[in-house]
């Protein structure tokens, strides 16, 4: 009966592992905190719905984040490309409510996080990486 025990917790254990195959090879997941305060010129935009902000601050991510008020919360994403490693032109730029990449010219939505034109080449594309958000009166604090 022990050796049951023994191969059924052996079995849960095994089966509880993550699964790596889903995380991006080229974005690590860098743990940072960072408050904005909602009261600052700086961050006006984001008093509105749909208005988003690059986040450019050192150690705010891998090369920053855009932050954007959706009506009920925030959502904040990682502002280097998704598909191919950080480089010299892998930082996104904003253009409207969606976010650019100037390397490959890959369009992303800022509401969903979705890569708008994904290829249809076979080959595996990813969608931003978001971060978290929370609210506290006029503080949005993004981490990971």
């Amino acid at each position: 009966m022990k050796h049951i025990w023994s191969l059924f917790v052996l079995t849960l254990i095994s089966a509880c592992s993550a699964d790596r195959n889903n995380q991006n090879p080229y974005l690590q997941e860098v743990s940072f905190r960072f408050e904005i305060n909602l009261n600052l010129p700086l961050y006006a935009n984001l008093n509105s719905i749909g208005n988003p902000v690059y986040i450019g601050n050192n150690g705010v991510g891998t090369r920053g984040a855009f932050v954007m008020n959706i009506g009920n919360s925030y959502l904040a994403w990682e502002a280097s490309c998704p598909n191919h490693a950080p480089n010299n032109c892998s930082t996104m730029t904003i253009s409207g409510q969606n976010a650019v990449c100037s390397c490959e010219g890959y369009t992303y939505s800022l509401f969903t996080g979705q890569q708008l034109d994904r290829p249809d080449d076979g080959n595996r594309y990813y969608d931003l990486l978001i971060y978290n958000t929370t609210q506290s009166g006029n503080t949005v604090i993004i981490s990971n």
